[in-house]
């Protein structure tokens, strides 16, 4: 990979990280955290991995929502917006593997058609 691929990577990471930590820091303060689990930027994909309190939480799913219609048009590169909450029980997707993080990082699902969906209670 040339130094301006790994360079835009960087930049788009730094972004998602950015946005996450801008738009959801009630997450932390609940005591949920998420990881940057896998970003594509050649095509345009990010997976989110949702962890602490947010496994299991009741608006977990709201949370999602609004991350996956918010990211896609703040971010332009970002098409694809798929989150994990630890709790799907697919055995294929966890912990492993997951990039660093801070607490408050949160995640979504594929935007859809702009609706936003229901409002997460923050």
């Amino acid at each position: 990979m040339s130094t301006d691929a790994t360079n835009a990577d960087d930049d788009l990471k730094e972004r998602v990280t950015n946005f996450l930590r801008r738009n959801f820091p009630q997450i932390q303060m609940h005591g949920g955290s998420a990881a940057i689990q896998h970003l594509d930027r050649e095509a345009g994909e990010v997976t989110i991995m949702l962890g602490g309190a947010c496994s299991g939480c009741g608006i977990s799913p709201m949370t999602i929502q609004a991350i996956k219609s918010r990211m896609v048009k703040e971010i332009p590169e970002i098409e694809t917006v798929n989150a994990e909450t630890g709790m799907t029980g697919d055995g294929g997707h966890g912990g492993g593997g997951m990039s660093p993080s801070f607490p408050g990082e949160s995640s979504g699902d594929d935007g859809g058609d702009g609706d936003e969906g229901p409002q997460a209670p923050f």
